[in-house]
């Protein structure tokens, strides 16, 4: 639909950004009950790619304001480096380490222990990326739309392939990423890693 644009995220779109990935955080619905604060999940899905900078940031805008972003990496290891050298330090003085079973915790034992794939898929899949769209802009093409623009882009910079993970519940979305040309290159106790080859 017209009524909707996309644009080119920057850190003054972070507020609204972290907001949808709230409301898409429990297996895409809204994950405000389980965050007794909100911007957990934006601490690790979202702010360090908008942060950091490299890469492919995008938003869905309409009226009511960001309704859907993509945002991303290029390069995993530099990313991760460069996450662990100036964007989870603070996190974790401000959450400290939990053992406790709830998505909250997880978010936090994430901030302290980040996991990524082994160098072998990065070599062939450096790029990855996050992507979540509110309710009322899915179905109208706007997360294809979305996902096209990053691949344009990361084929013109000259990056070989790209990854993500995918909770091993949805169906839908392990159909609709392997419909675009993706394939699983690992499963995870969470679900699967999917790549596609840029070349």
């Amino acid at each position: 639909p017209d009524v909707f644009r996309v644009e080119r995220a920057g850190l003054a779109d972070m507020a609204g950004i972290y907001r949808v990935c709230l409301l898409t955080a429990d297996a895409g619905g809204d994950a405000s009950a389980l965050y007794p604060d909100p911007d957990l999940p934006g601490h690790v899905y979202a702010g360090p790619y908008l942060a950091q900078g490299d890469g492919t940031q995008l938003v869905v805008v309409d009226d009511e304001g960001i309704a859907g972003y993509v945002v991303s990496t290029d390069d995993t290891a530099t990313f991760a480096t460069w996450a662990e050298e100036h964007w989870w330090p603070p996190l974790r003085e401000r959450y400290p380490r939990s053992d406790e079973d709830s998505a909250a915790g997880r978010i936090i034992r994430t901030i302290h222990q980040p996991a990524g794939p082994p160098a072998e898929l990065l070599a062939g899949y450096p790029a990855h990326f996050h992507i979540d769209l509110l309710e009322r802009i899915r179905g109208s093409g706007l997360g294809r739309t979305l996902l096209e623009r990053l691949f344009g882009e990361l084929r013109e910079r000259g990056v070989p392939g790209v990854h993500m993970g995918v909770d091993g519940g949805n169906t839908n979305a392990i159909g609709f990423y392997e419909h675009l040309g993706f394939r699983t290159l690992q499963h995870e106790p969470w679900g699967v890693t999917m790549g596609m080859s840029l070349r």
